[in-house]
């Protein structure tokens, strides 16, 4: 026992200083509304400063990051509401809202766990059911389409939590405008399930991982070019040890004054005390890279 602790001390202690993201900055972010928390999506505008976040009892937030120079320093909300679903009133259990994706135009698309779907959200009236693909029929209950993600072109990307096994690549579907196809697959490490994902400025795809040993969570990001079909392992932007963040779960992908490429994530608290949201920030000096 005590050798296992002080391996998972030492695992923390790593920096993963040789990663071409390096840590930034987090801002705990605390609200006294028994409905905030659970967040497991996040989405920034280009500017960094327009956020919208959705959580797993079927909430979505807007508002505005304060920010001074490098650091958050405060989120002013603008609107917090139950997401109008495409189900009748009276199913929170199936309201497990996971993935975020904003269109360019501001049409703003959710998936869930639960009854796993995607929906296309109205603002003046209940979400828009898209097409399934016949795989999400299979998909584990509590580990579905956890990430969603739009492309440059408008066309949406989904990836479940779980792949079906510890030796199988993550599918990726993209949704052309009538169906989902399987566009390619990732590799799975076993020791992480993948919560969430977004386009960076770059048009690659940045792929957020997250492990639990048991007493802690650590997080990775992995970024990969668009392939046209086959199995890719991509590069790790950072690696966090256990402890050094909270649940992370959705990611934003923007550029910033600087041109700088920034990694901002969300953590889902699980509505736990002993947990927090946290938004934590990473930066890629050098965007070519």
């Amino acid at each position: 026992m005590r050798a296992a602790i002080a391996l998972c001390l030492l695992t923390a202690c790593a920096d993963g200083s040789d990663a071409p993201a390096r840590f930034l900055g987090a801002y705990t972010w605390q609200v006294e509304d028994a409905e905030f928390g659970g967040f497991s999506a996040m989405h920034l505008s280009d500017d960094g400063i327009g956020v919208i976040a959705v959580s797993d009892r079927g909430m979505i937030l807007r508002g505005r990051i304060e920010r001074q120079d490098d650091a958050i320093t405060g989120v002013q909300i603008d609107d917090f509401a139950a997401i109008r679903t495409d189900l009748p009133a009276g199913q929170p259990s199936m309201r497990d809202s996971e993935g975020l994706a904003v269109a360019p135009d501001g049409t703003t698309y959710v998936s869930f766990e639960g009854i796993t779907r995607v929906l296309r959200l109205s603002p003046d009236g209940p979400a828009t059911r898209l097409p399934d693909h016949p795989a999400f029929a299979d998909l584990q209950a509590n580990a579905a389409l956890e990430a969603l993600a739009i492309d440059a072109q408008g066309r949406l990307y989904t990836m479940p939590e779980k792949s079906g096994g510890l030796d199988l690549p993550f599918p990726v579907w993209r949704f052309d405008g009538t169906g989902w196809q399987t566009a390619f697959h990732i590799t799975r490490d076993p020791g992480f399930l993948l919560v969430g994902a977004d386009f960076g400025p770059d048009g690659r795809l940045y792929v957020l991982e997250r492990g639990f040993n048991g007493i802690g969570f650590r997080s990775r990001v992995r970024r990969f070019d668009m392939p046209s079909s086959g199995t890719r392992t991509g590069e790790v932007m950072f690696a966090a040890p256990v402890w050094r963040h909270d649940n992370l779960e959705g990611i934003s992908v923007w550029r910033d004054e600087q041109d700088r490429t920034r990694l901002s994530m969300i953590s889902d608290d699980n509505f736990f005390r002993l947990q927090r949201t946290e938004i934590v920030e990473y930066v890629i000096e050098n965007p070519l890279q």
